[in-house]
């Protein structure tokens, strides 16, 4: 029966999903009880080691993934990017890693080799009972009944990939914009495809996987990623019955029409401004209970319904890296889309923009990597100086370059770009023509480079949009 098990599993996650929720013979191979996670990944990797390998290469563990910015080949990604959120992971660890794929990420002597580390549970969990510890470096909440979740695993949903990235950033709905709680059971409006009454989409339906090498990867975090998925996946490249609008798709995008608005249901952040942390005035809250102010973290600007921002994008983007210099004069692009108008791979892309205003080091012109969270942290201290000191120690990419905290600091301002893919709307309620062209306003055809609107404006660039 065992040799059997495991001959079916080794086939991928179908015959897996299959095999738990007909017969579900974890029962038969589980037996807690258990007061860990790694107790249970003990437990797994006696039949599924390669699968635990196979995670081990995966940025899901690894929270870094080798890829090419212009001029530079990097190693980025969650592990080390810098943001306008809640800055970095160094120094915060055992709060940032409690979305890790992972147990006990406490610091960066984390043993990354350790197989037992690995949490199956966290994608196979059927139960919805699987909570992981909002501060325990990844650690599984006490109450949890780990032989019960053990004994029934299947294949993801979208609640288990959704109990990461539907609250990135610190809450829900806050990083993305096109990803919040409301994707978990979806209405129609909401998104066509994950339809809870109609297509019913997973995401692992786009986002195809392999071996645990899941595709797609976030430009806010891999910028340089090449694992793309897109709508051409599915989609004809002339999936139009009319010839104009399929005139559209050698330069504009297929969300850039179909997704006219994110956060549809719940508000995202679009600001985070930390310059004015640690202010004792009150902690405000705007029309939908969110804070506007908070002594630990400064001040917010929520929006739903929110309208993107559109740019050029030919599939590759760039990025600030930890030790890069900054101009605190300018405001500075911590990820953003690359491709221009006269560039035949780029098409016009919707986007989230989050701005930001954050620490950095005014000796030299580098933004700093602050400690927020935990003993010494500004959470704790409201010590900007002891913040950056003890964060910049933790900071192994900048330890490495020789960088250390100068003692002196500002804050500058940032944007971070993030590609708006889901949330696509019903046909009825995608973009109409008169929306971008005529009198309509969703365009600023200049900012694009075109010198006005190009169904007016014959003297256009490469990119014509008429027939």
């Amino acid at each position: 029966m065992k040799t059997l098990l495991i001959s079916l599993i080794s086939g991928g996650l179908c015959c897996f999903s299959l095999f738990a929720s007909a017969a579900n013979p974890h029962k038969d191979y589980i037996e807690g009880p258990f007061t860990q996670g790694s107790e249970v990944t003990s437990q797994c990797i006696e039949c599924h080691e390669d699968h635990a390998k196979d995670v081990m290469k995966s940025s899901h563990w690894t929270w870094e993934l080798e890829q090419q910015l212009p001029g530079r080949t990097v190693k980025r990604g969650k592990k080390n990017a810098i943001n306008n959120f809640c800055i970095a992971v160094s120094g915060n660890e055992p709060r940032c890693t409690s979305c890790h794929a992972g147990y006990g990420w406490k610091d960066d002597s984390f043993d990354f080799n350790d197989m037992t580390k690995v949490d199956c549970l966290i994608c196979h969990d059927t139960t919805g009972t699987y909570v992981k510890d909002p501060a325990g470096a990844g650690e599984v909440l006490a109450k949890v009944n780990l032989e019960r979740v053990a004994q029934n695993v299947g294949a993801p949903v979208r609640d288990n990939c959704g109990s990461c990235h539907f609250y990135g950033g610190g809450g829900d709905g806050v990083k993305h914009g096109d990803l919040d709680s409301s994707m978990s059971y979806p209405d129609k409006v909401t998104d066509v495809h994950m339809d809870t009454d109609g297509n019913d989409f997973q995401c692992q339906t786009c986002h195809t996987t392999e071996s645990h090498q899941i595709t797609g990867n976030a430009m806010g975090v891999s910028p340089g990623g090449m694992s793309d998925i897109g709508c051409e996946n599915c989609h004809e490249a002339a999936p139009h019955d009319n010839k104009r609008l399929n005139s559209h798709t050698s330069s504009i995008a297929c969300q850039t029409c179909h997704i006219p608005e994110f956060a549809k249901n719940e508000p995202t952040k679009m600001s985070w401004d930390w310059s004015t942390a640690g202010q004792d005035i009150e902690q405000t809250k705007d029309e939908y209970g969110k804070h506007t102010y908070m002594k630990k973290k400064g001040n917010f600007v929520w929006a739903k319904n929110v309208q993107p921002q559109y740019a050029w994008y030919n599939g590759k983007a760039d990025a600030y890296m930890a030790g890069d210099k900054m101009d605190p004069k300018v405001v500075t692009k911590l990820t953003y889309p690359l491709g221009d108008i006269n560039d035949e791979k780029a098409k016009i892309y919707p986007f989230k923009v989050h701005s930001g205003k954050q620490i950095y080091d005014s000796k030299q012109n580098i933004f700093i990597t602050a400690k927020v969270f935990g003993k010494g942290g500004y959470w704790k201290t409201f010590d900007w100086n002891k913040a950056a000191e003890l964060g910049m120690q933790a900071n192994q990419a900048m330890l490495d370059k020789g960088i250390k905290y100068s003692g002196e600091y500002g804050f500058a301002e940032t944007e971070m770009w993030w590609r708006i893919n889901h949330m696509v709307a019903p046909t009825e309620q995608a973009l109409n023509c008169n929306d971008c062209h005529n009198k309509g306003t969703r365009m600023d055809w200049k900012a694009l480079g075109y010198e006005g609107d190009p169904m007016k404006n014959k003297s256009i660039k490469k990119h014509a949009t008429t027939d």
